[in-house]
């Protein structure tokens, strides 16, 4: 059972590492590359030091390295565990999941540091922007099991109640947002299209998530028809 679950994590991972690394490789790296000319421009940096073709396949690459380690780690090990636990049934289990290995990897993160794009420089060093990360993934973690337990809880009560509960939690990272040293940055890019690519990351990243929940919950169900369908847990 254990080694099917693996087995099946990878796969996903694979399929949204793939789509995720050939977002990275077209609309990432021409926003990329758009940004770096923008620099150049301005008097900083030189210009292209590798290929477009090495720079693309980088990109695929590395997203299905990324989606591999997400697969596995989070579908295949995570997964085989928290099986039980996570609200909803069927595709809706995966999408959960999926929720909260994204907040915890890169949205509770990004509220204190936010993808930046090239030519940026913050103000606050390596070492506390570690410290910051890894303790906002702990963050993101704990209130993405606090939204389950909410989840469960209100169980039987109104769909509109329910939403509120699950969702209320979220509200928790304000806290540590707020407590965060500042960390001004310095560049030439302009705020618009720094804003544009922080979404753009953000984008790639949902999209990554989300391919890799479909495709596990497709495994198991090549329509998706059972998205309210009880599954057999792996407690059973």
């Amino acid at each position: 059972m254990a080694t099917d679950h693996l087995e099946r994590g990878a796969m996903a991972g694979v399929a949204g590492g793939l789509v995720y690394g050939l977002f990275v490789a077209t609309v990432g790296n021409a926003f990329t590359a758009g940004l770096e000319a923008f620099e150049h421009d301005h008097g900083h940096g030189g210009g292209p030091v590798v290929s477009d073709l090495t720079t693309a396949a980088a990109g695929v690459g590395g997203g299905v390295l990324w989606g591999l380690l997400f697969g596995v780690a989070v579908f295949g090990i995570a997964y085989y565990f928290l099986e039980p636990a996570l609200p909803g049934s069927g595709a809706t289990r995966r999408f959960a999941l999926a929720a909260a290995g994204f907040l915890t990897v890169s949205g509770a993160p990004w509220l204190v540091l936010p993808p930046q794009p090239p030519g940026v420089e913050q103000s606050l060093g390596t070492e506390p922007r570690m410290l910051w990360y890894g303790g906002m993934m702990v963050a993101g973690a704990t209130v993405a099991v606090l939204s389950g337990l909410a989840h469960r809880r209100t169980a039987g009560r109104h769909t509109a109640v329910r939403a509120a509960a699950t969702l209320a939690p979220l509200a928790l990272l304000a806290i540590p947002a707020a407590l965060a040293p500042a960390n001004p940055v310095h560049g030439h890019v302009p705020a618009a299209l720094a804003s544009a690519y922080r979404w753009t990351v953000v984008f790639g990243q949902v999209a990554l998530w989300t391919t890799i929940a479909a495709v596990h919950a497709w495994f198991d169900d090549p329509e998706l028809a059972a998205v309210d369908t009880d599954y057999p847990s792996t407690a059973d």
